[in-house]
């Protein structure tokens, strides 16, 4: 549990922290109660009923020897009990902000422990250095976010790490299985999946993709659950072992933050942790507080932006305009994807992938001509976003490569937003009829 102190309290700390009612019966309650809840006594902090913003450096320690104590469990150098203090020591290391949003993200994926990043790439690049080593291979799902595509094909090669991508079909897993099995046989260290990817929509099926730790069983499945955590989809429930998120978009929220996040087991979040101490990737703590009060409405925004998006969705279908749309709501019985989606999803996301009639020209002139729909990168904030993947996001991504995975010169991303319905509808009719 993280802890917010003062030294006068330290003996009281130590004793109540492991008597938190929500510590204690942390089964007996959901996320969105733990989330408002879990990891704070407002009694060490004054009475304060939210979390104070815990902007320092270092804190002091009571005794040189809890100082040792401190370092020697936060290096490694020894390992501490199941309810041994930790110890605050330095913000890089350790900070309360940090810590108790750690500590109610894990319980919204149920997983044993968090970590958060300064952002959505330091937590990929920072997780895969932790885990993986020169020689080693890892299989990644496609499309994935153009960021991504960067790292895994410009810079991990310089670090003697091959990233194999492969088209999200029905056949991802029978395609991963047969080099897994063949072609690079004892190599493969992770398979990193993206579900929903970005921007093309397409499901991946976790579980299937778990099935193939049967051939290697210390293969690690880490899943970016951007797109549909952890509200809608939790990868853990599925064989994922690590959850990766962009907290600059859903979880943040409202635009006003750059951040990720990584959950999963006590064993793999130790070794990412480390690394986040070294590499200096973590979130500074001014961060983690907005983070906190982000995740306390994280369901209620998520709610009715799938509710927007879904009639924005049938809007598009119907449009004269548009040739293709992709959005999980839009999914009908018999289609591979909707067996997907009905397995492991709960919810439809803010998220849709649609192409006009056109190209570029076309594509741009919508996009110009948007009202409320902001023209930005970035999604899942309260405000609704409008992109150009080709041009923008995934702009370093091959253009060969784009149309395998279905992102051309006509194809636009959506991001909706919590604004009024009606009022989204027609600004993106308006802008869709200057085309016809």
């Amino acid at each position: 549990m993280a802890i917010l102190i003062t030294e006068a309290q330290n003996r009281a700390r130590e004793k109540s922290m492991w008597e938190n009612e929500f510590s204690k019966n942390k089964d007996k309650y959901r996320p969105e109660t733990l989330s408002l809840n879990l990891g704070y006594e407002a009694k060490l902090s004054e009475g304060s009923v939210k979390v104070p913003i815990f902007m320092t450096s270092t804190f002091e320690f009571e005794s040189a020897e809890h100082g040792k104590r401190f370092f020697e469990y936060a290096y490694g150098l020894k390992k501490r009990g199941v309810k041994e203090d930790p110890g605050l020591i330095y913000s890089r290391i350790n900070n309360p902000n940090l810590q108790i949003f750690e500590e109610r993200i894990a319980a919204w994926d149920g997983t044993e422990k968090g970590a958060v990043f300064s952002s959505g790439m330091s937590a990929i690049t920072t997780t895969i250095l932790a885990l993986c080593q020169p020689g080693d291979v890892i299989m990644a799902s496609s499309p994935v976010y153009g960021g991504s595509y960067y790292f895994f094909t410009h810079i991990l090669p310089k670090f003697g790490i091959e990233v194999a991508s492969y088209v999200s079909a029905d056949d991802t897993a029978s395609k991963m299985e047969k080099d897994l099995v063949g072609k690079y046989k004892d190599k493969v260290k992770m398979i990193f999946l993206e579900t929903p990817a970005n921007p093309s929509n397409v499901l991946v099926d976790i579980e299937s993709m778990a099935k193939l730790k049967k051939h290697k069983s210390d293969l690690i499945i880490a899943v970016d659950n951007t797109f549909l955590g952890p509200v809608f989809q939790k990868p853990k429930d599925f064989g994922a072992d690590l959850i990766i998120y962009s907290a600059t978009k859903f979880i943040g929220g409202h635009s006003d933050l750059i951040a990720g996040v990584v959950t999963g087991s006590e064993k793999l979040m130790e070794s990412v942790s480390g690394y986040r101490t070294i590499l200096g990737s973590m979130a500074n703590p001014f961060t983690g507080w907005m983070l906190l009060r982000s995740l306390e409405t994280l369901s209620i925004r998520m709610e009715r932006q799938a509710k927007n998006a879904l009639e924005i969705a049938k809007l598009l279908k119907s449009h004269k305009n548009v040739t293709s749309v992709t959005y999980p709501g839009l999914l009908e019985d018999g289609d591979s994807q909707k067996e997907i989606f009905d397995k492991q999803c709960s919810g439809f996301g803010a998220v849709i992938s649609f192409d006009v009639k056109g190209g570029e020209k076309e594509a741009f002139k919508v996009l110009d001509n948007l009202k409320i729909f902001r023209l930005a990168v970035s999604l899942g904030g309260t405000e609704s976003l409008a992109e150009h993947p080709m041009r923008m996001t995934h702009s370093d991504v091959p253009p060969e490569h784009l149309d395998i995975i279905g992102v051309h010169e006509s194809t636009l991303r959506l991001s909706v937003g919590i604004e009024h319905i009606e009022d989204l509808k027609e600004d993106l009719d308006n802008a869709l009829s200057l085309i016809g």
